[in-house]
This record gives C-alpha cells, sequence and structure tokens, in this order.
C-alpha cells in the first residue's frame, strides 16, 4: 500500500499489519493508550536527518555557513541536546530558551540572542553566560548593552537587525521584514544607517554582522536573494569604516503541511540564497562573509505528530458534522491564529479510504477552535486515533493552559522505542505558582 500523505511524515512513517500508523518503529495506537492524548511524537531520524541535510546542501556550496537552529519552534533539553551532537548552533529569543541551553551545556558561544525587546536581565544573563553573538534591534538595546558590557570588563560580539523593505508574501502575522514590522533598523528611513554608525562608535560592542528575517513559512526563492541584494547594497556603502563578517537572512523555510502545496527543497534555498550572496560581493567588490542560517519549523515541523482521540460528534443535516478531539487551540494554535491548514489520517485505520467530509474540533471553549475545518476521513468513532503530521514547529511551543487545561505529552520514538521528553502537566503543576 502507498502511505498517504507521506511527504508531510516524518522519514519513519509506515503502516503495520493491523493498518496502524507507525512512527519510529512504534505503533502510535499503542503509544496512545500508553501516554494518553493528546500526544506529540517527535520523530529522531527525521530531526537527526534535517539537520544534516541542511548542512550539507549549504556548506556543499559555501562552506563558510554556520546552522543555527531557531529554538522559538520548539526546545526542550532532549531536542537541545540532539541539537548540539548534530553540529548546529542555537537561535534563542529569551532567557528561558537561553536557560535549557544552559542546562544541556550548549556551548555558549554557537548561541545568538535575538528578540526585539530584549529586558536587562536577559542581556545581563547573555553577558554573564558569554552568549556568542547579541542581535541588536535598536537604539536603546545597543545602548543597555553597551553600558552592561562595560560594567562587566566585556567587548560583546553582535549583529544588528536590518529590515530591508522585502515582503515575503506569507501571512501578515509572521510577515517581519517589511518597512512596518516591529522587527529591526529599516534601511530605506535611514534607520538602519544610524543604528549601524552609532554601534560602530559604542566602545565596549563589537559589530560583526547584519542580520535579517523576512518572515515564516516562505514558499517563494525571489524575495532572498531581492533581500540579500538590498542588505549587501547596503553594506557595501560603509565598507571604509565597517568589514562585514557576517550576514544571516534568518530563517524562514517552509515545510508542506498539506499535499497541494509543497515546499521548495532545502538545496533551492541553499542554491538562491548563495548564488545571491557570492554573485552580488563580487560585483560590490565586497570580501564573501560567514553565512549564517537559522532553520527552525525546517527542522522540526515534519518530525513531530499529534495524536488526539475522538469524543463527542455532533451532525448538523445538511451542513456539517463536527468531530470533536481531546486537544485543539490549548496544544496548537496556528489554525484560530494564523489561519494555518493541516491534513489528517485516522491513525488506527489507516487503509480506509476517505467517506465523509468533517469539521475536526478542538475541546476549547471557543468556536474558533477548529483544526481542520473540512477534512475527508474514514467514518470516525468515538475512541478513534487521529494523528496530525507537521506538527513539530510551534505548536508544542505556543501550547497554553487556556481552559486550565495541562499541555500535552511529548515523546521521542527511535527504532522501535519512545522515550519520555517531556511528560503530562498534572492538575497541581497547574496551581503550582498560585498563591492562596
Amino acid at each position: 500500500m502507498t502511505f498517504p500523505k507521506a511527504p508531510l511524515f516524518p522519514v519513519t512513517a509506515g503502516v503495520n499489519a493491523q493498518g496502524h500508523l507507525v512512527l519510529g518503529g512504534c505503533d502510535v495506537v499503542d503509544l496512545a493508550s500508553e501516554f494518553g492524548t493528546p500526544l506529540y511524537v517527535f520523530d529522531e531520524a527525521t530531526l537527526r536527518d534535517k539537520c544534516r541535510e541542511f548542512v550539507r546542501e549549504f556548506t556543499s556550496l559555501y562552506p563558510n555557513t554556520g546552522v543555527i537552529y531557531a529554538s522559538k519552534a520548539f526546545l526542550n533539553p532532549a531536542l537541545a541536546k540532539l541539537i548540539r551532537e548534530e553540529g548546529l548552533g542555537l537561535d534563542v529569543v529569551s532567557g528561558g530558551e537561553l536557560a535549557v541551553a544552559l542546562a544541556v551545556e550548549f556551548p555558549m558561544e554557537e548561541i545568538y540572542f535575538h528578540g526585539n525587546n530584549k529586558s536587562l536581565q536577559e542581556l545581563e544573563m547573555a553577558l554573564d553566560n558569554r552568549v556568542g553573538r547579541v542581535v541588536a534591534d535598536n537604539i536603546s538595546e545597543l545602548n543597555m548593552l553597551n553600558d552592561l558590557a562595560g560594567k562587566a570588563g566585556l567587548i560583546q560580539n553582535i549583529m544588528l537587525r536590518i529590515s530591508p523593505g522585502v515582503d515575503p508574501h506569507t501571512h501578515a502575522h509572521t510577515t517581519t521584514g517589511v518597512l512596518d514590522s516591529k522587527f529591526g533598523f529599516p534601511i530605506e528611513t535611514g534607520q538602519a544607517e544610524e543604528g549601524l554608525i552609532h554601534a560602530l562608535s559604542l566602545p565596549n560592542l563589537n559589530l560583526v554582522g547584519l542580520h535579517f528575517h523576512l518572515g515564516s513559512p516562505i514558499f517563494e526563492l525571489e524575495p532572498y536573494a531581492i533581500a540579500i541584494d538590498v542588505v549587501l547594497a547596503f553594506a557595501a556603502r560603509f565598507k571604509e569604516r565597517f568589514q562585514l563578517k557576517e550576514i544571516s537572512p534568518g530563517g524562514g523555510f517552509a515545510i508542506g503541511y498539506v499535499m497541494d502545496k509543497p515546499p521548495p527543497p532545502v538545496k533551492a534555498y541553499a542554491q538562491t540564497i548563495v548564488s545571491a550572496l557570492t554573485s552580488r560581493c563580487r560585483s560590490l567588490g565586497l570580501d564573501e562573509p560567514r553565512l549564517v542560517i537559522e532553520p527552525g519549523r525546517a527542522i522540526v515541523g515534519q518530525a513531530g505528530v499529534a495524536l488526539y482521540t475522538v469524543g463527542a460528534i455532533k451532525e448538523i443535516p445538511g451542513l456539517r458534522k463536527y468531530v470533536s478531539l481531546d486537544g485543539g487551540m490549548g496544544d496548537n494554535i496556528r489554525p484560530a491564529l494564523y489561519g494555518a491548514i493541516y491534513e489528517a489520517v485516522k491513525a488506527s485505520e489507516m487503509r480506509k479510504q476517505p467517506k465523509e467530509r468533517v469539521t475536526l474540533a478542538g475541546k476549547f471553549c471557543e468556536s474558533g477552535d477548529i483544526l481542520i475545518k473540512d477534512a475527508d476521513m474514514p467514518i470516525l468513532e468515538p475512541g478513534d486515533i487521529v494523528a496530525i503530521p507537521s506538527s513539530g514547529a510551534y505548536s508544542p511551543s505556543m501550547a497554553s493552559n487556556y481552559n486550565l487545561a495541562p499541555r500535552p505529552v511529548i515523546v521521542m520514538v527511535k527504532d522501535g522505542e519512545a522515550r519520555l521528553i517531556r511528560r503530562r502537566e498534572s492538575f497541581q503543576d497547574l496551581m503550582h505558582c498560585d498563591v492562596y
């Protein structure tokens, strides 16, 4: 049997003799029975394959490339250890993400600290632990970081986040490289020039490069080439006083969420970015800088699969059939927040063909808590297991305790074994920080 929706699932996905979905050699029906649902399953083989693919495709074209995992897509200690083992660096955006890196003894020199409003405490934490790069986002941050570094007797390496004014044609909530964005110094207003000159004047900061990020997920290649052209032209204006040692086009690399919208292969992103970088450096007379890329979603997205149990079913004749699952916007807010779309399978009967169109609804008390509005599925009954692929990025990381629901358990699978990497929260956990 051809595996249904295979490109959306981890590389180890299959169907066993019972017709059950298998991930990493583990029957997901058994996993649901053992750990309960909602359950997020991460496939270790897919995670490592994706790390290696980015390193291979970029360094084969441009050896001076650093691959930095964007933690905001999802991070916990088990994943941080795996990222470290694969030789990737880490992009963190908060003190919490940095704390996870510290917990697993991640090499601090391989950490890039992002964020548009880093607190005094977060910058102190970065300096105390000697993070490799702070990616500065605004003038006030530059001043605060310079003062802190001076008091600590340090020279802190920084990159300057600039906005090239390029639209990547993704969702408005995840577009970050246009003029009207809270992130970075815009080039077209002259603020990027002011920021660069100011950064160069600060005695306790060492400006090593420029960073930009267009948004996510980006299914088009051309925006990367256009933005690199804009940023390098900007850098060339200052080449007499500023040597561009590093450049980062951020991340934003897309994954497939539905079968009819496949992403470009990693190789295509690499060819576009490297070609634009090398040709424009040549034409502008710039030395080729170190290239830093920051895949997040593209590392963990396909590796994660969400499992749910079917509960109540409500049919409105001639209008819609609601099939309620035991999760929803509390563990995956993307459909409600971004209008994200997914596909689903009946994990307990993978050989059954779709028989009806249903709406897979969540259990949370919001009418907008819909995971998939129109899903073509086999007949579903209470107790069936539904799997939603491509759930590894921005689902667990944005999970909440809305309705005081415990966040789901997460397991990592490999060679027929499942290991717990995050236990399910208890009701006692939900009240742990409350004072009464």
